[in-house]
């Protein structure tokens, strides 16, 4: 199944993913320009801040196009709406989205290195929705992400890891989809890292928090996943803060 990238046409769904599943695909491409790789700043603009940027320490929100806000606004993407929540509070904390289209936990594996050429405080990792929907071997997805969080340790050894758990339709067995939903919990306890218990919780098969795809949350669908996100990230930096 693929899905083309952020702000480009994007293909038809197939009558396997129906409005009211748990997950949707998170976008496909067949070439990721240099450009879409790039991570970006979401915090809102400079003025509304309470630090200098340098001084800042940095959140990165490393997913697909969930992460990356397809079909919206830069601006409307939830880890924008979590910077804004964080410059509300003064916290001294800059969101960096580096959100791909498209992206599995291999494409993941693959870009990592590059994308942790900064020190990092807390990394978010939202993955694995796309390897579930093609019924990629978990084997494999279990070891992407273990890999991801390795580089991430080894490049930030202090770092904060916050795992994004997915859930997926049934449409690859009952077997296949209550492992892949568990998998996530595994990894954070085996990494000790903060799980997100399901990142799209109040927002999965709410027809009118997606776009027309049923795919994509609209703005008022991020929100809910913003607020989600919030409710265990903001724990997590006030900690941090002490």
């Amino acid at each position: 199944m693929k899905f083309l990238r952020t702000r480009q046409t994007l293909a038809s769904v197939t009558s396997g993913l129906i409005l009211g599943v748990a997950v949707w695909g998170c976008g496909s491409s067949d070439k990721k320009d240099d450009a879409a790789t790039a991570p970006t700043t979401a915090n809102a603009p400079a003025a509304t801040t309470a630090a200098a940027p340098s001084a800042r320490r940095v959140i990165l929100f490393y997913g697909n196009s969930l992460t990356a806000g397809y079909g919206v606004e830069p601006s409307q993407a939830f880890p924008a709406l979590i910077g804004q929540k964080i410059d509300s509070l003064g916290l001294n904390y800059q969101v960096v989205n580096a959100g791909l289209s498209g992206e599995t936990t291999a494409g993941g594996k693959s870009r990592i290195g590059w994308v942790m050429r900064q020190p990092v405080s807390v990394f978010v990792l939202e993955l694995g929705g796309n390897d579930g929907l093609r019924g990629l071997p978990l084997s494999s997805t279990r070891q992407n992400l273990q890999a991801i969080m390795d580089t991430v340790r080894r490049k930030s050894p202090d770092a904060t890891i916050v795992l994004a758990g997915m859930q997926i339709p049934p449409n690859m067995g009952a077997d296949y989809t209550r492992e892949f939903r568990d998998l996530f919990k595994e990894l954070a306890d085996k990494n000790k890292a903060v799980l997100i218990p399901f990142l799209l919780e109040g927002v999965g098969g709410v027809p009118k928090l997606n776009q027309p795809d049923g795919i994509h949350p609209t703005p008022a669908g991020h929100k809910i996943v913003a607020n989600t996100v919030w409710g265990i990230l903001e724990p997590v930096l006030r900690k941090e803060a002490q």
